[in-house]
């Protein structure tokens, strides 16, 4: 560590700069990471909170789609009477509307209707009565025991609660029979939620799929899931070749200092450790600066942006960022072992 150390205050520039370009790459992938976390929030936090071991879509022939699925009456049925006295089927209707307000302006929403077996105190329990996520109360300023227009109706809003959103769209639960008489289109019901039957190859012309699977059936949801996550594998990548390039032109320059430690008797570990004590201590100084800035970035930002702060956005790619990094700095390892110390102490001649 002790010629580790003397290196960085001497060359305090080169390391500077690479300290710099480190915090930059670790600044993108953390918010990348972040933007990723809540675009997907935005995208399937009402699906994830259903309670169902999985989802039944109607069969269209094609991948299974929650745009295109609309289970008729006969389908449900058959599914109800193959989940016998074990297990349970509950439809969910999903479907968007316009939100409407005396005072506030239209909002687009996503209508859900389920059971509280299904969505638990987000449930409307009575007819008539809707439950707003938290994004639509504040874009209607309405709170319990307000009326707000969905579909042409009128209903009394019996709670706000969580911040449910499908398909970047903010959520309104209501009864399953309120959402039919809004979505009179929209068949018996959109997707079958079944929890304990015990055979699901139910010929009904249905798909079903785990509710962690059915995530694919929201095209915006993979779409940019997709290209969010291969951004960032790029960036992994970038920052293991920026970080190897830089220490394998910075070994090579200093050969003879490393000739001239050998010939003292310095052993190839220790100038390893030395190396990668450098490489640690840059990378950990150019991580933690680029999270910073993405935390008080993500603040100053507020909700302009779907964004998450957590540790799978924050810590992990700090982490994978540092063992990259350390990764590529491995490559100019080889170089330690290689030197000759009369012959580079003679080249220096």
């Amino acid at each position: 560590m002790f010629v580790a150390l003397r290196e960085l205050r001497a060359a305090r520039g080169r390391f500077l700069l690479i300290t710099f370009v480190v915090t930059l790459v670790a600044q993108m992938v953390s918010f990348l990471g972040g933007l990723a976390a809540g675009l997907a929030h935005q995208n399937i936090s009402a699906v994830r909170s259903l309670r169902a071991d999985a989802l039944v879509f109607a069969d269209n022939g094609a991948s299974p789609s929650f745009d295109a699925s609309a289970l008729t009456p006969e389908q449900v049925g058959i599914w109800q009477a193959a989940a016998g006295a074990t297990g349970t089927v509950e439809p969910i209707g999903i479907s968007r509307a316009e939100a409407g307000r005396p005072g506030a302006p239209p909002t687009a929403v996503a209508l859900f209707g389920v059971t509280s077996a299904v969505a638990g105190d987000r449930a409307a329990s009575d007819a008539g009565t809707v439950v707003l996520s938290d994004p639509v109360a504040r874009a209607l300023n309405a709170d319990t025991a307000a009326v707000v227009t969905l579909g042409g109706r009128s209903f009394t809003v019996a709670g706000v609660r969580g911040d449910d959103w499908y398909s970047h769209t903010p959520v309104v639960w209501m009864t399953p029979a309120d959402w039919r008489s809004v979505s009179p289109h929209a068949g018996a019901a959109t997707v079958l939620a079944i929890t304990g039957v015990p055979d699901r190859d139910v010929t009904a012309h249905t798909t079903t799929t785990d509710i962690s699977d059915s995530l694919s059936a929201l095209g915006s949801y993979r779409a940019e899931n997709g290209s969010l996550t291969l951004m960032t594998m790029l960036l992994f990548a970038i920052s293991a070749l920026v970080i190897g390039a830089f220490f394998t032109v910075w070994t090579i320059q200093r050969m003879p200092d490393i000739a001239t430690l050998k010939a003292l008797g310095a052993t190839s570990e220790s100038l390893v450790i030395d190396a990668l004590a450098q490489a640690a201590l840059v990378l950990a100084a150019g991580v933690a600066l680029g999270l910073a800035l993405t935390v008080l970035g993500a603040s100053a930002l507020g909700d302009a942006l779907p964004f998450v702060v957590g540790p799978a956005t924050t810590l992990l790619p700090a982490a994978a960022l540092i063992v990259l990094g350390l990764l590529g700095a491995t490559c100019a390892l080889r170089f330690l072992f290689t030197a000759d110390p009369l012959t580079a102490l003679a080249a220096t001649r």
